[in-house]
């Protein structure tokens, strides 16, 4: 098999992006077994402070717990299967479900940025916004507000996961939302409240 064959699903596995399902808090022993492996690993984290009564810790956390996106070698999925801490790889019916370019692309950078970004429930619907200045130009999210900041929600679909990433609400611009949504913000009220 060359390294651009597809397979019968269609699925490309030498430059696909795809997710494995890990045990609770493996994800980081997990990617680095793959990395060791001679996989394409990308693990994207967030930091977080969490305080006890005599301390404080910032700690690197997964943006999406218990998963990691690999990008192809699927034709050596037994090596990933056999992994410590790999439950299973992510399927959509008999086929491995992957994840697209555009969605991995929004998320590396928002972490490679220098931007405060969290995980967030996953919205599915909602009037979406295009960034249109700064290193994130480009992407796409759900505009939110959270106390007085504005928040660029990404998601990664297939996962049902979501990040947000602190943004200037004046470096968005409405997109046309999926027909099939009812949208759940109204974004003028948003630009209104300012």
């Amino acid at each position: 098999m060359t390294t651009r064959q597809r397979t019968d699903s269609g699925l490309n596995v030498e430059s696909d992006w795809w997710a494995l399902y890990t045990r609770h808090q493996h994800e980081k022993v997990v990617a680095d077994m793959l990395m060791a492996k001679g996989f394409e690993v990308f693990l994207p984290l967030y930091e977080s402070v969490r305080r006890w009564k005599d301390r404080s810790k910032v700690l690197s956390l997964p943006l999406f717990p218990c998963y990691v996106f690999v990008r192809g070698g699927l034709n050596r999925r037994l090596q990933v299967v056999t992994t410590p801490g790999v439950h299973m790889i992510l399927n959509h019916g008999e086929n491995v479900a992957t994840i697209p370019e555009d969605e991995i692309q929004a998320i590396r950078l928002t972490v490679e940025g220098h931007f405060r970004v969290e995980p967030y429930p996953f919205l599915k619907c909602g009037e979406r916004v295009r960034v249109t200045r700064g290193t994130l130009e480009g992407v796409e999210g759900v505009l939110i507000r959270k106390k007085n900041m504005y928040r660029l929600v990404l998601s990664v679909e297939m996962l049902a996961q979501s990040v947000a990433v602190e943004i200037d609400a004046a470096d968005v611009e409405p997109v046309e939302a999926r027909a099939q949504c009812q949208p759940q913000q109204n974004l003028r009220a948003l630009w209104a409240a300012q």
